[in-house]
C-alpha cells in the first residue's frame, strides 16, 4: 500500500511545488474546489470536510484573502459563524485549475488502451468502495445475460467458494460444466448488478416433465445484505411459472446456511439429504423442492 502511495502521488503531481503547473498545493486546490461547489460555505464546514487543522486552514484563506480570491463574511443566520465564497478572481483561479486537472488526465487516459482504461477505472472504484463504501442506498439491477457473463460465473464461484469453504478446483469443474450446458433456448441466466457491476447470479434449467432447477445461486460478499439472493430465486420461480413448470428442484449443501434461508423464505423444502466430500472436506448434500 505505501509502494503504491509512493507511486500514486508521483503520477498525479502532490508532491510537485504546485499542481498542474499553477501555484496551488493538492489542500489549496481541494479548499477552491470545496468553496466553488457550495457557492458559499461555513468555515467549519470547510475544515471538517476536509479533516484540516484550523490553523492551517486560516493560513489558507488569509492568503486567498490577500490574493483577491475569496470573500469572508459573517452568516446572516449566525453572526459566530464566518462564510466563504470565491470572487471572480477566485472563480478563475478555480477553473484555471479544474481545466488543467481535466488536461492531464484526458492525456494519462489517451495514452492507455480501451481495456486499460476501463481497468484503471474499475480499480479507482473498488479502491474507493472499499474504503469508504457508500453510505446511502446502493444501485441494484437484475437482467439477462451479456457477453463474459458465463465466464465470471465461474471465477467468482471457483474464487469465492475456495476461500469461503475451501472447495477446490472439482468444484470449480463442475461448475464449469453447468455453464457449458447453458442452452438459452429453454434455459435462463439472470445476473445481478451493483452499482453497474455484476454482483450475483442465478440460473434456471429445465427439466424433463414439468420440473425446473434452480442452480448456481450466487451473491458476492460485498454485495450480500441488499436482498439480491431474494430477488434472484424470485426471477427464477416467475420464469418456472412462465415456462409451466409444477415444480422448482434445487442442489445444495447444509454449510450454505445464508442462502438456504432464502430458499426456505422461498417455499423450497428439504427433500433429501447424505454426506459427500469436496476436496477432502466432508459436506451435507441436500436436495431441495417447491410446487408451484
Amino acid at each position: 500500500m505505501r509502494a503504491f502511495n509512493r507511486f500514486y502521488t508521483r503520477v498525479i503531481g502532490v508532491l510537485q511545488a504546485g499542481m498542474h503547473d499553477l501555484p496551488y498545493s493538492l489542500t489549496e486546490g481541494r479548499v477552491l474546489y470545496e468553496v466553488a461547489h457550495a457557492g458559499s460555505l461555513e468555515t467549519g464546514e470547510l475544515r471538517s470536510r476536509l479533516d484540516l487543522d484550523a490553523g492551517y486552514l486560516s493560513r489558507i484563506l488569509t492568503r486567498f484573502d490577500g490574493d483577491g480570491l475569496i470573500v469572508r463574511e459573517r452568516s446572516a443566520a449566525d453572526a459566530r459563524k464566518h462564510l466563504v465564497r470565491l470572487t471572480p478572481a477566485g472563480r478563475e483561479a478555480f477553473e484555471a485549475l479544474d481545466r488543467a486537472s481535466t488536461e492531464d488526465i484526458t492525456r494519462l487516459l489517451a495514452g492507455l488502451p480501451e481495456d486499460g482504461r476501463e481497468r484503471l477505472l474499475d480499480a479507482m472504484r473498488t479502491i474507493r468502495d472499499v474504503l469508504d463504501p457508500p453510505a446511502g442506498p446502493r444501485a441494484t439491477l437484475i437482467r439477462p445475460p451479456r457477453d463474459g457473463d458465463l465466464s465470471w460465473v465461474v471465477h467468482r464461484h471457483g474464487v469465492l467458494y475456495a476461500r469461503e469453504y475451501g472447495w477446490g478446483r472439482d468444484f470449480e469443474q463442475l461448475v464449469a460444466r453447468v455453464v457449458a450446458d447453458f442452452d438459452p433456448a429453454c434455459d435462463a441466466l439472470w445476473i445481478a448488478e451493483v452499482d453497474g457491476r455484476p454482483a450475483g447470479c442465478v440460473f434456471y434449467v429445465r427439466k424433463e416433465g414439468t420440473t425446473g432447477q434452480l442452480r448456481l445461486l450466487l451473491v458476492e460478499p460485498s454485495a450480500r445484505g441488499l436482498g439480491l439472493g431474494r430477488r434472484l430465486v424470485e426471477e427464477c420461480l416467475r420464469h418456472a411459472r412462465a415456462d409451466g413448470r409444477e415444480r422448482v428442484v434445487l442442489w445444495t449443501r447444509d454449510c450454505l446456511t445464508s442462502a438456504r434461508r432464502v430458499y426456505e423464505a422461498a417455499g423450497f423444502r428439504l427433500d433429501s439429504q447424505e454426506k459427500g466430500t469436496e476436496n477432502g472436506i466432508e459436506v451435507t448434500e441436500q436436495m431441495w423442492s417447491v410446487d408451484l
